[in-house]
């Protein structure tokens, strides 16, 4: 337990010494390859968010979520990619080869799918190398291009609103 706490305080820090000259990069591509990264202790309706985003015109094999855990979930496990507190060191380092790999993509969009701020979920977005970053308006705004006023639980509403935001900005 209080490993945990030790660990969470090092990984904050960690995220705001690299947000204190963070700038993010604007790009102007359309949105074809999507990357969504989740909170799978709260938000546990990843089939169905991934139905949302292909009702918007994304490929179901266009979207890739990786889900941040603390305990094994064997039916999570089964159908997504995860990670672990663990996977992380306490100088916010990546051991999970899954996390290296979601964060190396250079994914058009990235969907920060949480809406509570953990020091793992913010320094997986805040390496990934996504184009353009979309998140949750209790985040901290530094890290997304967008912030949406939604909660979690209403994951149509989250994506409607999104997609009538790419349209205006001519991303799909």
């Amino acid at each position: 337990m209080i490993s945990k706490i030790i660990k969470d305080f090092f990984l904050k820090r960690k995220v705001n010494k690299k947000l204190i000259n963070y700038q993010l990069q604007v790009s102007f591509d359309k949105i074809v390859k999507v990357g969504v990264l989740i909170d799978g202790n709260y938000f546990t309706k990843q089939e169905e968010l991934i139905k949302e985003i292909e009702k918007h015109g994304i490929a179901k094999e266009n979207i890739e979520i990786l889900s941040f855990i603390n305990k094994n979930k064997k039916t999570l496990l089964e159908k997504f990619d995860y990670f672990f507190r663990k996977d992380i060191s306490f100088g916010g380092l990546f051991k999970s080869e899954r996390v290296t790999n979601f964060t190396d993509q250079s994914f058009d969009l990235l969907i920060s799918y949480y809406d509570v701020q953990k020091p793992a979920l913010l320094l997986v977005t805040k390496s990934s190398k996504a184009k353009f970053k979309v998140g949750f308006q209790t985040i901290d705004k530094r890290i997304n291009h967008l912030s949406i006023n939604s909660v979690a639980e209403n994951y149509s509403e989250f994506i409607s609103e999104l997609f009538k935001y790419l349209k205006i900005l001519k991303k799909i």
